[in-house]
């Protein structure tokens, strides 16, 4: 099959024209699930606002994708499951307020700072960042907090192929990721539900395996605002909340950093965050899960099935310890 290289020479953006239908008669799904919760059920046309959003959106598709090797033939929920249903504190506590909100949020121009224990600190263009790699499909399957799933077609990039083009020094031993701070654009923001702005972060070894990507898109197209746009984390054998979005500032550090939820509820979530049946959630128990399209409730997989591909990091700790 003959695939498409990005021009790395002109001026053309990271993303080109595709036809729709050519589009989707030659790639493959692999299964992914977004960070979202939901037991409602979804029209299949577009709201207004969504409509309003989407409507050049033959402008945004991906002219060329590559399948992951983590592939699965699962079926993916409709967009607009994974569009209009989001947790994103940013834009409100409901799942209904970022769809909403997220509409008129400006994701251009957008740059990524690079800090700490790097060779190569600096201010990144996002454009330019993502220019560097040829984009590859990764469609994982990510549970979320509440135990609901979704299924979504990711589309992004290893980060291990962007923190190597940083060159990390010895003294990096976690990788720490801050979310846009802009409460005029994130009303949310205005609020004290958590300190501001939202960060997470992976241990070393974890942001190096190379399920964990920098997702830039979703269903073909770049990213929705309400779903992370620009650029946002996937980590799927974690909890979805591990996911950070809209990212601005990437810090290479020493030693575990603070990250949101933990500081402000550390009894309910730990850094690790690891999809893991034998620890409750202390209001709910995570042993089963609901996905969005079914019906009754499943077996949580340790790991989310990742497990020969990412158990190896956490041999002889104890997982109820570091939850």
């Amino acid at each position: 099959m003959l695939k498409k290289k990005p021009h790395y020479d002109s001026d053309i953006k990271w993303y080109d024209i595709t036809d729709k239908e050519l589009y989707m008669s030659r790639r493959r799904f692999i299964r992914g699930l977004g960070k979202t919760a939901a037991a409602a059920a979804f029209t299949l046309l577009l709201p207004s606002y969504l409509s309003k959003a989407w409507a050049n959106d033959k402008k945004i598709k991906f002219g060329s994708i590559e399948e992951s090797p983590y592939s699965s033939d699962e079926k993916p929920n409709r967009f607009t499951d994974a569009s209009t249903y989001n947790n994103y504190y940013e834009f409100g506590l409901d799942k209904a307020s970022p769809a909403k909100k997220a509409r008129d949020f400006k994701s251009r121009p957008w740059t990524v700072t690079v800090d700490g224990h790097v060779e190569k600190p600096g201010v990144y263009d996002v454009d330019k960042l993502i220019k560097r790699h040829d984009l590859e499909e990764r469609i994982y399957r990510l549970r979320c907090v509440e135990a609901w799933s979704m299924v979504i077609p990711w589309v992004g990039i290893p980060l291990a192929d962007v923190i190597k083009g940083f060159e990390p020094t010895s003294k990096a031993r976690y990788v720490q990721f801050f979310t846009l701070y802009d409460p005029e654009q994130m009303p949310g923001q205005k609020t004290d539900i958590i300190p501001w702005p939202y960060t997470d972060s992976l241990r070393m070894d974890e942001a190096m395996n190379p399920l964990t990507i920098l997702a830039v898109g979703m269903y073909g197209k770049i990213l929705p605002n309400q779903n992370g746009a620009p650029i946002r984390l996937i980590v799927p054998w974690k909890y979805g909340f591990k996911s950070i979005k809209s990212i601005v500032r990437i810090s290479f550090v020493e030693e575990q950093p603070e990250i949101s939820w933990n500081k402000v509820a550390p009894q309910e979530y730990g850094f690790y965050a690891n999809v893991n049946p034998d620890v409750n959630h202390p209001r709910w128990s995570q042993e089963t899960e609901r996905k969005i399209g079914k019906v009754g409730r499943f077996p949580t997989v340790m790991y989310n099935g990742y497990g020969e591909y990412v158990a190896d990091m956490y041999r002889g700790m104890n997982l109820r310890v570091f939850y």
